[in-house]
């Protein structure tokens, strides 16, 4: 009876214990997020085809950076992930935080506008293509405001307290379109976050990048906080959750809670290494970029902006020697 309760919850049967070959090869085909993979795969290979047929060149790298995640949204929402996700805390953390942000990173560095933008015809009639919306949503005001890094990291790190510390676990839990929802919320604020900070695609003007790597310290410090936080609880969530999977046993409950706590706290720190070496990469390559503009300046003027604060110093110093 506890199996058909479960069943009817999960919507297929519960899945064998937990392990590593049952996590690689267990798992129940979710058709929505199969067809999101397989137009994320599709429309981003049509565009690649479609510049390289042009004459145009897209760097291989971020076309399996791209493939490589939808590969996994499809494991992680599909796969082992998901169907043990359901079941565990701690195995829900997994997914839940490779949702937020190893998946993110992949996509992101795809960059997909960008190859929309490059790939889609422009309309010479004024009128709104797909090109036109794209661009009329990368600049929109909603996006400018939501787009900036500290703005972006609030969305990223509250996200964890509104919906671990409120009912919006459970109802995530219960319902399919609330799981739904759940996937696509961390699925975009995790990208929406590290965009921000070392997205290549058009998008709002970004601070500085010292701004960048203190804004990601803290996001990340705050991240390991939520962890630390789920490890020390003595309260467990979504208890109904679990009864109605026929888990009776709240202090195994609140163990595997606290192991999904120490999940949390580790989970973010090679991926933050990553969007933090990414950011430095780029950092380095702006200062080198400004600098040959610099010089390819000097060369046209003559060099015009120095001479003029050579003469700007003499002068006070003239002044100087003169009140003196």
């Amino acid at each position: 009876m506890v199996s058909d309760a479960a069943t009817s919850l999960l919507g297929y049967p519960p899945p064998p214990p937990l392990s590593v070959s049952g996590w690689l090869t267990n798992g129940y085909p979710a058709m929505l997020w199969l067809t999101v993979c397989a137009l994320m795969i599709g429309l981003y290979v049509a565009g690649v085809v479609k510049l390289r047929r042009g004459g145009n060149a897209w760097p291989v790298h971020r076309t399996v950076l791209w493939l490589l995640g939808a590969l996994l949204l499809a494991f992680l929402t599909s796969g082992g992930p998901a169907v043990y996700g359901r079941m565990s805390f701690s195995a829900h953390m997994v997914q839940h935080m490779s949702l937020m942000v190893p998946l993110p990173l992949l996509l992101v560095a795809g960059a997909p506008v960008t190859l929309a933008m490059r790939a889609l015809p422009t309309r010479r009639d004024k009128s709104f293509g797909p090109r036109e919306v794209l661009l009329a949503l990368v600049h929109s005001r909603f996006l400018s405001t939501i787009g900036q890094p500290v703005v972006a990291a609030v969305i990223f790190t509250g996200s964890l307290i509104v919906f671990y510390y409120t009912s919006l676990f459970e109802v995530a839990m219960f319902t399919h379109i609330g799981h739904v929802l759940m996937t696509v919320h961390f699925l975009l604020t995790g990208y929406l976050f590290i965009w921000s900070l070392v997205g290549i695609d058009p998008g709002p003007k970004r601070p500085a990048y010292p701004i960048r790597l203190l804004i990601l310290l803290i996001a990340m410090a705050f991240h390991a906080f939520f962890g630390l936080s789920l490890m020390q609880s003595a309260a467990l969530i979504g208890p109904d959750w679990w009864h109605a999977l026929g888990q009776s046993d709240d202090a195994v409950l609140l163990a595997d809670q606290q192991l999904g706590g120490g999940i949390a706290w580790g989970a973010g720190d090679i991926p933050a290494l990553l969007i933090g070496l990414a950011l430095i990469v780029q950092w380095v390559r702006s200062d080198a970029k400004e600098t040959k503009r610099l010089d390819r300046k000097a060369d046209r003027d003559d060099d015009a902006e120095l001479r003029a604060y050579n003469e700007r110093l003499a002068v006070l110093a003239k002044k100087d020697r003169q009140d003196s």
